[in-house]
């Protein structure tokens, strides 16, 4: 079967986007560095037929800002998720990406006014190329793996957000990512800047149909939190169980600046995600908190990173884990704290929930602290439903399934607590398909 990346695809795709000539070239250097590159060495076996990927789609050549002009496929999508209804009532901006482009991008006209920035990756880099090029690949760059690699080659779409100095958002901003068709690949970039005493928080949805074959999401996130800054960043994926997503993300967080991630992994196939913090400036603050459900035929590898580069800095791991019918959840992260990095501290708190004998979890930590006047706190739970409460709930006339519930949705509850309502709201509705 013939591949359906090389060389020619990757500057098709460029000719494409009518981009300049250095991206081009930088993604022709990430395309043989992919080559080159093997799977990581860690976590699941990952049984990726390269050859099957479509590797670049678009549905049209416009990006609209009325939802009545979006093509009827995309537009029917995302009504169905509600998407349309929440932007009305409770976001400051919407981007929506179908396939490999962004289809929707609208935000309010304060937004404007207060000179933020927030569009797809691709226009960012026409519009603003001297700022795009500052921050593109300078975290993560595309020879750290085999899927950073990908995504360098051929990425598409993505968000693009700038918040100036000592500006804060009423609202949130949000993307909403869509794999619709068969064997289809999504590699997304998203870059975030948030200048000098200013605050976003930025959420981020994912969702795909089922097929019978597999589909790839691999994006990249590159996340700059300046002095005094705050960003948050809050995602819930559902993506089908034929979807590997093998995503990187990383934030650096400069002199008392707070970097949170707010990480809700519910579906895919395979889903390898650790959310990073590289705290480099003096007392900044890096927080973690995730929720991995893993039924049937999956396998949710996914924790935090936090590296502490410089004095006085603050991490916080919340990881809950929840496996069932067989599925395999598991944690596993870092925790670095530096020879510099003195009179830090992190905190790291793992629990699972295993609902029956066919499931799986381990706890994989790496905790390093260089330094003697600094400190690791980590702590790990593996359990069962515990079947006293359950006995008290059925006890006082609660079904037995509807008592499971209870005791789950309690499981998770510091998890939910740090959701806006609209997103608690709709993790209740997905788990009670789980449960």
């Amino acid at each position: 079967m013939k591949k359906n990346i090389d060389e020619n695809k990757v500057i098709e795709i460029s000719k494409i986007k009518n981009e300049p000539v250095w991206m081009q070239e930088f993604r022709l250097n990430a395309y043989k560095k992919f080559i080159e590159l093997n799977n990581p060495t860690f976590g699941p076996e990952l049984k990726i037929d390269f050859d099957i990927i479509n590797y670049y789609k678009k549905i049209d050549d416009k990006i609209y800002d009325n939802w009545d002009n979006v093509p009827t496929e995309a537009r029917e999508t995302f009504c169905k998720i509600g998407l349309p209804d929440a932007e009305k009532k409770y976001l400051a901006g919407v981007g929506a990406q179908f396939e490999s482009e962004v289809i929707y991008h609208n935000m309010i006209t304060e937004l404007e006014e207060k000179n933020v920035i927030f569009c797809d990756t691709d226009t960012a880099l026409k519009k603003y190329p001297d700022l795009f090029k500052e921050y593109f690949n300078n975290l993560v760059k595309y020879d750290e793996n085999k899927y950073t690699a990908l995504n360098g080659a051929v990425w598409s779409g993505g968000t693009f957000i700038y918040i100036p100095p000592k500006t804060k958002l009423d609202r949130p901003l949000q993307s909403y990512f869509r794999i619709n068709s068969k064997n289809m690949g999504q590699f997304e970039r998203t870059i975030i800047i948030v200048d000098e005493d200013s605050e976003l928080h930025y959420m981020e949805g994912c969702t795909a149909p089922t097929y019978t074959s597999d589909s790839l999401h691999a994006a990249v996130v590159e996340i700059y939190v300046k002095k005094n800054a705050k960003c948050r960043y809050t995602t819930i994926q559902n993506w089908s169980s034929d979807v590997y997503n093998l995503v990187t993300k990383r934030a650096i967080v400069e002199e008392s600046g707070t970097m949170e991630w707010i990480d809700g992994n519910i579906g895919s196939k395979v889903n390898m995600k650790y959310p990073s913090c590289i705290l480099n400036g003096e007392y900044a603050s890096g927080n973690c908190i995730s929720i991995a459900v893993a039924t049937k035929d999956q396998i949710q590898d996914t924790g935090a990173k936090m590296i502490h580069l410089a004095p006085h800095t603050k991490s916080n791991i919340i990881s809950k884990s929840i496996a069932l019918n067989g599925g395999v959840a598991d944690y596993r992260g870092t925790v670095n704290i530096t020879s510099k990095a003195e009179y830090s501290k992190s905190y790291v708190k793992c629990d699972t929930i295993i609902l029956d004998e066919k499931s799986k979890s381990d706890t994989i930590p790496q905790n390093k602290v260089s330094n003697k006047t600094s400190n690791i706190e980590h702590e790990a739970t593996v359990s069962k439903i515990d079947k006293d409460k359950l006995f008290y709930l059925m006890s006082r006339g609660i079904g037995e399934e509807k008592a499971k519930e209870l005791l789950i949705m309690g499981f998770i509850e510091r998890f939910r607590e740090e959701l806006p309502m609209e997103y608690a709201v709709e993790l209740n509705s997905l788990l009670k398909n789980y449960f």
